[in-house]
């Protein structure tokens, strides 16, 4: 991935630019209060730095991830991560969008998600697939926004703690889909 930073669209205080290793500390702590929040991520289990990053910001299933760094601060705002997820075509990439918990309605994940789409683009990709929990209303609301088309459900995925909650899967379309791509837990 190329380190050139690209500034936001949305709001010239932010600055979008690729991930890097370097920032798996304190994406790792961002995630983390996002995970002991509960509620909106499908992810429950803590990460270190370095599982964060082989996992979602610079391993081996990674497209692209992209960061939002507020440019008075240098603070780490959130990311948004593009992967390879067993049971979808090669084409297609999966999205995890994160922000941090005290800095939602800044344009970050519109700002994070114009790097990506870009990206994405770029790469070749036909399609992005969010999945987001059924009780997500924010994650929703955020990639129906974007036009993210409803494209199936994975019921009754249970928690840790066994509380069944859906899985929504929702589909962006890079370019014109010839073939209904099904995810695999459709």
């Amino acid at each position: 991935m190329s380190q050139a930073a690209v500034l936001s669209p949305v709001d010239d205080a932010l600055l979008v630019r690729d991930v890097t290793s370097d920032d798996a500390p304190a994406l790792a702590e961002l995630l983390n209060a996002i995970i002991a929040a509960g509620g909106t991520t499908a992810l429950e289990e803590a990460f270190t730095a370095q599982a964060l990053d082989a996992a979602y910001l610079t391993g081996p299933n990674v497209h692209c991830c992209v960061v939002a760094v507020d440019r008075a601060s240098g603070r780490l705002e959130g990311f948004q991560t593009l992967g390879r997820m067993p049971g979808l075509a090669e084409d297609i990439g999966d999205i995890g969008t994160f922000a941090r918990i005290d800095g939602t309605q800044r344009g970050i994940g519109s700002a994070l998600f114009a790097a990506t789409r870009a990206r994405a683009t770029a790469l070749g990709l036909r399609a992005i697939n969010a999945t987001i929990r059924a009780d997500n209303i924010g994650g929703l609301a955020f990639y129906a926004k974007r036009g993210f088309a409803d494209h199936g459900v994975t019921p009754a995925v249970p928690l840790k703690d066994g509380t069944p909650v859906d899985r929504l899967h929702k589909r962006f379309a890079l370019h014109d889909l010839k073939t209904d791509y099904t995810h695999a837990d459709d």
